[in-house]
């Protein structure tokens, strides 16, 4: 494959940093910035977010001082149909979805491909903290070298095809390190604080901006114990989560937990900390790395959510192609509709979407 590289920038200092480094590395690299703001939609201008228009501008920055040309390309309707009408669908059905999941699905490492390539580029490239190499004929996601900042689990979606073609300069340094070269080759991003929240949510507030997006589906209902007693009343079924104890509203006299909801009767079902607990999960849109396909059980370390820690698991096919995974020790707060990924040692061997927990 030839040397040209199309590199996402978000105008954070990974992916500026990366931009350096792949054209040390004699890379001909071009940064691209993703438009995916909506028409009459004001993205946050907080320090550190990926999607305002001061990033952009940041981006273009770091370009011109690299030495490298920049573009921005209008990504707004695929954004909107993969990654915000999802994230609104899922939450009306009363699930958890993971949208940074889904953006690097089909977003970062499928729309930004196929653009790339019209644009003569072999790769694409990014500022996640992940490893990507080649290894008896099969290309291999491994955790980067800063086990802190390690992004891997974002990233299970990928295939060979995908993984063949993507770059990922920034997975072999730690953070403190990406920040020591932004400062030596003068970056204004050196200090830039990283992105924590959702880039279309403004105020961290999920419900807000699902009922923005869909006021009429805004619908009260009632909070239930699991034997079904009325508990009192929730705002929407969209503003709650499987774990979720603050902002219920409930004086019960003992901590609860949202342990359930039930899109069908509009309910959100509360429980104690122990309710919250189940050793078996049922994922299907399953993608695998290490194999094509399961065939029969295997031993692996499981992540049920980003923050979660990886915990000892059997991982079983079922007919159907979907997946099973047993833990050890039970987890708390399997989510529906979060992302189960799996690691053989520090290799992602691959992960699915949450649909049954037991």
């Amino acid at each position: 494959m030839g040397n040209r590289v199309v590199l996402g920038m978000s105008g954070g200092v990974d992916s500026s940093v990366a931009a350096y480094l792949l054209k040390q590395q004699g890379y001909d690299v071009i940064g691209i910035t993703m438009q995916v703001w909506q028409e009459n939609e004001e993205f946050s201008e907080r320090e550190g977010g990926c999607c305002s228009l001061s990033s952009v501008n940041d981006a273009r920055m770091v370009a011109d001082r690299i030495g490298i040309p920049f573009y921005v390309m209008n990504f707004k309707e695929i954004f909107k149909e993969k990654v915000i009408d999802y994230f609104v669908e899922d939450y009306l059905e009363g699930k958890t979805p993971n949208p940074c999941v889904a953006c690097n699905r089909y977003i970062k490492f499928d729309e930004l491909l196929r653009r790339a390539e019209g644009l003569g580029a072999d790769y694409v490239a990014t500022g996640h903290y992940a490893r990507i190499y080649e290894e008896n004929n099969r290309y291999i996601l491994e955790k980067a070298a800063d086990d802190h900042k390690d992004q891997t689990y974002a990233l299970y979606n990928l295939t060979q095809e995908q993984l063949k073609k993507t770059l990922m300069p920034c997975g072999d340094y730690t953070k403190e390190e990406i920040r020591a070269i932004a400062h030596e080759i003068g970056l204004i991003v050196a200090d830039k604080k990283d992105s924590q929240d959702i880039c279309f949510v403004e105020d961290g507030n999920h419900g807000n901006f699902v009922y923005s997006m869909v006021p009429e589906k805004k619908n009260p209902g009632n909070f239930v114990d699991k034997n079904g007693k009325v508990l009192g009343t929730h705002k929407g079924i969209a503003y709650y989560t499987i774990g979720q104890r603050k902002g219920l509203g409930l004086a019960l006299g003992v901590p609860v937990f949202v342990m359930g909801i039930n899109k069908d009767r509009n309910e959100v079902i509360i429980g104690s900390d122990e309710d919250l607990m189940h050793d078996t999960l049922i994922m299907d849109e399953v993608n695998l790395i290490l194999t094509d396909v399961l065939t029969e059980p295997v031993r692996l370390m499981g992540k049920i959510r980003y923050a979660a820690k990886p915990a000892a698991c059997t991982l079983y096919p079922l007919p159907d192609g979907r997946l099973k995974a047993v833990f050890d020790v039970k987890q708390r707060a399997i989510t529906k509709g979060q992302s189960a990924v799996f690691y053989d040692g520090l290799k992602v061997f691959g992960g699915g979407i949450i649909r049954e927990i037991y």
